[in-house]
């Protein structure tokens, strides 16, 4: 599917690529849930890219909460800026360290349900218009919202492809 342009199709996309990501992980023999990717990565299994979504959903929440109140969010987090990326995503991966996957399954599918929430709270016209919120700099809400759930969910699906295919 293309990316989304409208609020059918985003929620349709974020669904549909969170539906198949919770698939692949339901389908997978418990070894391999619980196993190590075979292949250097910041990620090291399935716990830290669920855990890795889950995060950067609370990071759109935060920045979501900000906008809407007038306030200019920091983003991504504060002290870190997106040419620090490999640091705020490597301190996201420590912070999962020490939790179940399905803890962290648990709290990714919450968070998912929450952002599905906010998305249908808005029109086409609030969700793709670019500028329509300050906050939003010189994009749409709609693309924050591609990236936090249908582009990020396929990257993680990505990954999770990846280490099925080095497994066989």
């Amino acid at each position: 599917m293309a990316r989304p342009e409208d609020k059918e199709s985003l929620l349709a996309l974020s669904a549909e690529n969170f539906t198949k990501l919770m698939a692949m992980i339901e389908n997978m023999p418990v070894e391999m849930k619980e196993g190590s990717f075979p292949f250097n990565d910041r990620d090291k299994n399935v716990r830290d890219v669920l855990g890795h979504l889950h995060d950067w959903h609370l990071m759109f929440f935060d920045w979501y909460k900000d906008g809407m109140a007038g306030v200019k969010p920091t983003m991504p987090k504060s002290g870190y800026t997106w040419k620090t990326l490999p640091a705020l995503n490597q301190q996201i991966w420590e912070s999962y360290q020490m939790m179940s996957l399905e803890e962290s399954q648990s709290l990714l599918i919450k968070s998912h349900k929450r952002v599905m929430a906010l998305i249908e709270s808005h029109s086409d016209y609030e969700l793709f218009t670019k500028k329509y919120y300050k906050w939003t700099n010189t994009t749409s809400l709609g693309a924050y919202f591609i990236s936090a759930t249908s582009s990020h969910y396929d990257w993680a699906f990505k990954k999770l492809s990846k280490y099925q295919r080095a497994m066989r």
